[in-house]
């Protein structure tokens, strides 16, 4: 694999990172900041049952504010206009990217707004190669990311399935020296999460289908389970 340098921020994706992702109301995200969660999702993808509105990410965001979890804004084939629109109105400073985005559009987001922290998702099957190419063509376009979440594909879906990624593929071929810090994804539950820390030896972890008690519904107790489960696995990376 080709050795790729990036300036990535060093503040947002440490060891460790935990992040619940498709949060739709407040006492939801205060219970994940309270289970000591990095970070939370806020899904804008219309055809998600975790779609959260604009409004009501942006009144989570601010109960959020006192605490030390982040909020990230989740955009899938949104347009610039749409992804700048809703993150400022939601008062968002990282964003994650899980659809067929390009370099170049990731680049143009970049430039447009230095502050902003950007993950980059993908869909891994088989094989690493769509992150190689992605990667590549970063580099050549001189763009950070903050992180690459890697998670299953499965066709038709951008995500959200509750299918496991590739752990032990993931664990041989991702770069972890040379490549953004990596964040797994793909089935993650508080029964699996420490052993797919303990395999792949990722710098963080994302949940959303793993910690709910129906489609779209987060159970608090699932979700306190998984981030203690996650924090005792990082413990004895």
């Amino acid at each position: 694999m080709p050795i790729l340098q990036f300036v990535m921020s060093q503040q947002f994706v440490t060891l460790g990172w935990i992040k619940v992702c498709g949060i739709r109301d407040v006492a939801t995200a205060e219970a994940a900041a309270a289970a000591g969660a990095s970070a939370v999702g806020l899904n804008f993808f219309a055809k998600s049952p975790r779609f959260v509105a604009p409004a009501d990410a942006a009144h989570i965001v601010s109960v959020l504010s006192v605490s030390a979890t982040r909020a990230v804004g989740l955009f899938v084939n949104h347009s610039r206009d749409e992804i700048e629109s809703i993150t400022a109105q939601a008062g968002l400073a990282a964003i994650q990217l899980h659809g067929d985005e390009t370099p170049s559009f990731v680049t143009d987001l970049h430039q447009r707004h230095p502050d902003w922290e950007i993950l980059k998702a993908f869909r891994i099957g088989d094989s690493l190669q769509p992150v190689v190419e992605f990667l590549a063509e970063c580099e050549t376009l001189n763009v950070r990311l903050a992180g690459c979440l890697i998670d299953a594909r499965v066709d038709g879906s951008f995500g959200g399935t509750g299918e496991v990624a590739p752990w032990r593929l993931i664990a041989r071929d991702y770069d972890r020296t040379n490549w953004p810090p990596l964040i797994l994804a793909g089935g993650l539950t508080p029964d699996n999460v420490a052993s797919a820390i303990k395999t792949v030896r990722p710098m963080g972890v994302d949940t959303a289908s793993g910690v709910e008690s129906s489609l779209g519904v987060k159970d608090t107790k699932l979700l306190a389970r998984f981030v203690a489960e996650a924090q005792r696995a990082f413990a004895k990376t």
